[in-house]
């Protein structure tokens, strides 16, 4: 994915090269999304009518369609498109390999004839008197009554007398044993050439998914478990990548060699090629009844994949809260219902689609049993050679070979398609509204208005309605209130996490939907309660504020944000590598980490969402001194709950179902004893029961 901005990152958005996210992506909206979901999730609706899943104990659900084959099949054929030289020069190589190996049975069926014309002239010889021309002998034949024998022996062109000629045998075989050789060495570069087609063809479609995921809205993200998401990136692609490495080769010959051996049937026999022409109408009607069945469960193991890798990414993510609530038997339960319901699926997809292997063995057994039959008759009646016959048995069992082959890959290519089609899913969900093309003044002063704005997640489910609000430059805006009332939404509609509904918001008297996403987010440094570190070192977490920062910058950004106190008791210093888990390091120790980023990215806004909720009361006092030097001379706007952390604050809103209820500094509400004054109350002199 493209790192667009970290949410402590004010600088340039190609951020140092960084492993595999700890927590969150390396883009800004995706980590907005996963802050968003803890952050602002009691501001939506709750009891499961909202647009999440329902946690650990039972994961909401994703409504899948039946799997549409025809589109989803040709839509994943386009996206071979660019590979089209290549995939003619295999189509060439593959029809020259298909052609050697289809004129091979011809070319054995010669030398038969060599053998059995060579065995039955030495047998003749031995009968009848040496130099006995063949019309004399066939005479005697039918006036012995052996008509058939005679007609066989004057088809095969059989010589009195004479053996089998090795040196024509010979000749025949070295023809054939060339084709052959030259068919396998086509087949091996047509595979080397299928397979980097196939490659590059996923690795473009990866690169699609990972830009769409960029331009995807957060609502988007919220309406789907991200272990389902994860399935249908990494899963699907993985089985599609299969599909395709599996079923294109092969069909490819299979085709061809249904053509092929069609022709050269219809060359040998017409009569017997028609007979085998009975098993494609049986075979398609076979394999499209069991097809239908298997189709339908192939969607529903790939959509119960998803739900079970949800549950499990919810329930490992949250395995602490779990183990604390005692709640291990419900995981279990629900774990074990998913995992059922993948297995139930899963097997009825492999056991329908695997009936057609059988089924189509079964029905050219039945065409190759009626083949000898019919070819013996003609062979014996003088009106085919042999060797025409033991080619044509081959041709039979080349015809049915690739019928089975198709009928036995439609498992493969059902799930294929099915996976292709959930992907599909995804780069077809509605995009962010397109970039804009303005431009924020510069220097910025940092003056922000709202006006008149309008926002709710759910169309029937208001939460912000009218809203004005004017911060001036420089000023430190604090905005406190109840959960659920809206004080992170009002961050994220300035970042632009969502758009408006109604109204607009200004930064320096410019609407900022008309500048693109990534230059007003270049502006803003967010820190978030939720910590955002990526697998990598401190020192790498640190510097990814701002691309191309010096030792010094950064050493700097960590003693002002007190992150050098703890680092040197680390084993490797500032080169100590965070794991996955981030569990080498503390909670508090996580957020320091990321203030120092934001203080390293020296950001023209600045937004706190509760940043120091993690640390130690003594270090909460250092670093909002440190945050006090930070917020000079820039427009700064803190989400708190502790009130004695905004005391010092230019402006506190207070805010209650998504309306600004008081305005005014710490003294002006205190005073005028309203929902401010009830709030610090509250935390400050709140009645102690009696023992």
């Amino acid at each position: 994915m493209s790192a667009e901005k970290d949410m402590t990152s004010t600088g340039p958005a190609n951020g140092p090269s960084l492993p595999q996210p700890v927590e969150g992506t390396l883009n800004a909206d995706q980590a907005a999304a996963a802050a968003v979901e803890n952050q602002t999730a009691p501001e939506r609706p709750k009891h499961g009518n909202g647009p999440r899943g329902h946690g650990p104990m039972g994961m909401g659900a994703t409504v899948e369609k039946p799997v549409n084959f025809g589109v989803s099949l040709r839509r994943l054929l386009g996206h071979l498109r660019p590979e089209r030289a290549l995939i003619a020069g295999v189509v060439v190589m593959a029809a020259i390999g298909v052609l050697a190996n289809v004129v091979g049975p011809k070319i054995l069926g010669r030398a038969t004839d060599v053998i059995f014309a060579g065995v039955l002239g030495k047998t003749l010889g031995a009968q009848v008197p040496a130099g006995t021309p063949l019309a004399v002998v066939v005479e005697r034949m039918r006036a012995a009554g052996q008509g058939d024998m005679a007609d066989m022996v004057q088809t095969m062109g059989v010589v009195i007398g004479q053996g089998i000629d090795y040196d024509r045998l010979g000749r025949i075989l070295l023809l054939a044993l060339g084709l052959y050789i030259g068919a396998s060495l086509l087949g091996f570069l047509q595979g080397w050439l299928l397979n980097g087609v196939v490659q590059r063809s996923i690795y473009r479609m990866r690169q699609e998914v990972s830009a769409k995921l960029d331009r995807l809205p957060l609502s988007y993200f919220d309406k789907q478990p991200r272990g389902e998401l994860l399935s249908r990136v990494t899963n699907d692609i993985d089985n599609v990548s299969q599909t395709l490495q599996q079923t294109l080769s092969q069909l490819l010959n299979a085709l061809l060699t249904l053509i092929g051996v069609l022709v050269m049937m219809f060359w040998v026999s017409w009569q017997l090629a028609l007979v085998t022409l009975l098993i494609i109408p049986v075979s398609g009607v076979l394999a499209g009844i069991i097809g239908k069945r298997s189709q339908k469960l192939f969607a529903q193991m790939w959509k119960s994949t998803g739900e079970l890798n949800g549950h499990i990414e919810e329930a490992y993510s949250g395995h602490a809260l779990v183990k604390t609530f005692g709640r291990q038997r419900e995981v279990e339960e629900v774990f074990a219902r998913h995992n059922d319901g993948l297995f139930r699926s899963t097997f009825g997809a492999q056991f329908i689609s695997g009936i057609i292997m059988p089924v189509m063995f079964f029905v050219g057994n039945l065409n190759y049993v009626a083949i000898a039959v019919l070819g013996g008759l003609k062979v014996a009646s003088g009106s085919m050679r042999l060797g025409d016959v033991t080619a044509f048995i081959q041709y039979s069992r080349m015809f049915t070979q690739p019928v089975t082959q198709v009928a036995s890959m439609s498992n493969l290519l059902q799930s294929g398609v099915a996976s292709a089609e959930r992907v599909f899913q995804v780069l077809d969900a509605p995009e962010q509204s397109a970039e804009a093309t303005g431009s924020l003044p510069s220097p910025l002063r940092g003056r922000v208005v709202f006006d008149d704005v309008s926002f709710r997640y759910l169309p029937d489910r208001p939460l912000i309605d009218g809203l004005d609000l004017v911060a001036e430059p420089g000023q430190t805006v604090a905005i406190v209130g109840p959960t659920g009332a809206g004080k992170t939404t009002l961050v994220n509609l300035l970042m632009r996490f969502y758009e408006l509904q109604g109204g607009r918001i200004t930064l320096d008297g410019v609407d900022i939907s008309t500048v693109p996403r990534r230059e007003l987010r270049d502006r803003m440094g967010m820190v978030l309660q939720d910590t955002w570190l990526f697998g990598g070192t401190i020192r790498e977490n640190i510097a990814y504020g701002r691309p191309g920062a010096t030792e010094e910058e950064i050493v700097a950004a960590a003693t002002a944000a007190y992150v050098d106190r703890f680092v040197h008791s680390l084993p490797d210093g500032y080169d100590t590598v965070i794991d996955e888990e981030g569990s080498n390091v503390s909670a508090g120790e996580k957020q320091l980490i990321t203030i120092a980023r934001a203080f390293l990215s020296d950001p023209s806004m600045l937004i706190l969402d509760e940043a120091t909720s993690s640390v130690d009361t003594r270090t909460e006092v250092l670093v909002q001194q440190a945050m006090t030097a930070l917020r000079t001379d820039r427009t700064s706007f803190v989400i708190a709950h502790r009130l004695s952390t905004i005391r010092d604050a230019d402006l506190i809103l207070v805010m209650e179902d998504g309306a600004i209820v008081e305005q005014g500094n710490h003294h002006e509400l205190l005073e005028a004893k309203g929902h401010y004054h009830e709030l610090y109350q509250a935390q400050f002199a709140a009645p102690v029961d009696a023992a």
